[in-house]
């Protein structure tokens, strides 16, 4: 083997020199004192979430702009690690901010360096993942990394729909710098060691004289269970990153293609009898429909988004005979499973993420209504229940909805009825399918007659038995067509199952906009 001249040698030592600097970023006691307060490196973090030698590093030797404040300061690698890699075999783009370097703060160039992988994501047609360490904007560069910021931000909403774009939170994450992640597809956050906010402790303190820690303002507790803006939380890096990887499995590289298919054991004729136990038609009894969903779905797997924030709806994703599906479904544990403000937000993002990526969607229905009071009429629940509205009926996904017990009201609509675009409707025979539940229906239809009475609770109890008869039950609107079929619930799994393969295939069109106009 011939050997390089000393020229050469010397050229080689040099890159080889440079790229040993790059790597330690901040250098050596900055990364261990990273490790001491729990958290791992920016590499690390790579090297976590990528398969074993599937890092491919971008821009590795950029350094910051030269200016008056900023001479003289080194920023090995720009403050952030840039590239791609492979996930189960599936190429990636990612970029992990390194906080032993000026505290990941972002400038220009570290700017430049995300917004290229982000570029090649979209023209390559991958997912981009950030990791997010940050102090925040690079104050020596004034306008600069303003300008940074804004540049990322404008690729966040234009790649937006078009490829997956996953936000972990690993550390602060504040003011502008909150932005690119609320605008990306799913944020995940470590919890007691990441936070978010637009203003911190101490501006708060000295403009409203409130006190607030860092954690209680922003923490991921917070933004899990209180603002919604986090879907899920984890404890450490590791586990944010091996969260990153399981909400990637079901989600496909990009729009145009459709989720990988996971090969399962599971029978797909697997008989449900746990249902009958579970879900019984009195309406006073509530259940919990996570029960009900891992009772139906493959290997009884279930992977709830914001399962601690309007514990009244349920989203999330699960796979049915080896295809990812989304799952909306009420939860009758919580307010009933009635609908309001932040449930609708919540299910209207979440179906509209599902449309973007093509994951057919499945609706689980116990619903009585939209949840009635002053405060949820204030807060504009008319403009957030659309939002749901609008989501169904402009989602062209495979849709299928299941009446499990009761259906009343606009919230049927709301829950991907017939009218609504469902392509197929199924109820089972507990199903109750009306205006509104028989006893309250009674108690106005049949007013007079109940007042007149000279035993009004028994003419009370005989019109309910005669609404319910009539009106409150899944055959009348069986009968109607709204309904496609009453179903065994022991058989629930094999009709779906063989429901969203023969719907496999569907096309759906609508006509010609630039996008609608959904009622923010």
């Amino acid at each position: 083997m011939t050997q390089p001249g000393i020229e050469l040698q010397e050229l080689i030592a040099t890159m080889e020199q440079r790229r040993r600097k790059v790597e330690e970023g901040g250098g050596p006691e900055r990364q261990q004192k990273q490790r001491e307060g729990g958290k791992l490196t920016a590499r690390e973090r790579i090297e976590r979430l990528l398969d074993p030698g599937s890092f491919l590093e971008s821009s590795t030797f950029v350094e910051h702009g030269r200016n008056r404040l900023m001479d003289g300061i080194e920023a090995p690698g720009e403050g952030v690690v840039t590239g791609s890699g492979t996930i189960d075999g599936r190429q990636v783009f990612v970029f992990s901010q390194d906080f032993t370097v000026l505290g990941g703060s972002l400038g220009k160039m570290n700017a430049s360096k995300v917004t290229k992988i982000m570029d090649l994501a979209a023209k390559t047609g991958c997912p981009v993942i950030g990791l997010n360490d940050s102090a925040g904007a690079r104050i020596q560069e004034g306008v600069d990394s303003l300008s940074g910021y804004g540049e990322i931000f404008y690729r966040n909403a234009v790649y937006s729909g078009s490829v997956p774009q996953i936000s972990a939170i690993l550390g602060p994450c504040a003011g502008g710098a909150v932005y690119s992640p609320a605008i990306t597809d799913f944020i995940l956050m470590s919890r007691g060691s990441s936070y978010m906010f637009i203003t911190g402790p101490e501006v708060i303190k000295s403009v409203t004289r409130e006190e607030v820690t860092f954690d209680q303002l922003g923490g991921a507790d917070v933004h899990t269970r209180k603002s919604g803006v986090a879907h899920l939380a984890y404890e450490g890096d590791e586990a944010v990153i091996d969260g990153i990887k399981d909400l990637l499995g079901y989600l496909p590289q990009n729009a145009r293609e459709k989720a990988p298919v996971k090969p399962t054991s599971d029978p797909a004729d697997r008989r449900n009898e746990k249902l009958l136990d579970i879900v019984t038609p009195d309406q006073r009894r509530p259940y919990a429909m996570q029960d009900v969903i891992r009772e139906l779905v493959d290997d009884g797997t279930f992977l709830e988004i914001q399962p601690d924030w309007a514990k009244n709806i349920i989203v999330g994703f699960a796979r049915l005979n080896g295809q990812s599906v989304g799952i909306v479904a009420n939860n009758p544990k919580a307010l009933s499973g009635s609908l309001n403000i932040d449930a609708s937000d919540k299910a209207a993002r979440f179906i509209r993420t599902c449309d973007c990526y093509n994951v057919p969607i499945l609706t689980l229905v116990d619903v009585s209504g939209f949840l009635p009071g002053v405060q949820q009429e204030y807060g504009g629940i008319i403009r957030h229940g659309a939002k749901m509205l609008y989501a169904y009926a402009e989602a062209t996904v495979p849709k299928v909805t299941l009446i499990t017990r009761k259906s009343y009201g606009g919230a049927y609509l709301a829950m991907n009825s017939r009218d609504m675009g469902a392509d197929v409707v199924y109820a089972w025979p507990t199903a109750t399918v009306a205006v509104m539940g028989a006893e309250g229906a009674a108690n106005i239809v049949y007013r007079k007659d109940i007042k007149d009475s000279e035993n009004p609770a028994a003419t009370r109890a005989e019109k309910i038995a005669e609404y319910k008869e009539a009106f409150d039950n899944p055959y009348v609107a069986a009968a109607k067509g709204y309904i496609d079929d009453v179903i065994p619930m022991e058989e629930t799994r094999e009709r779906l199952i063989r429901t969203f393969e023969m719907l496999a295939n569907k096309e759906e069109t609508r006509p010609f906009k630039k996008h609608g106009n959904i009622p923010l």
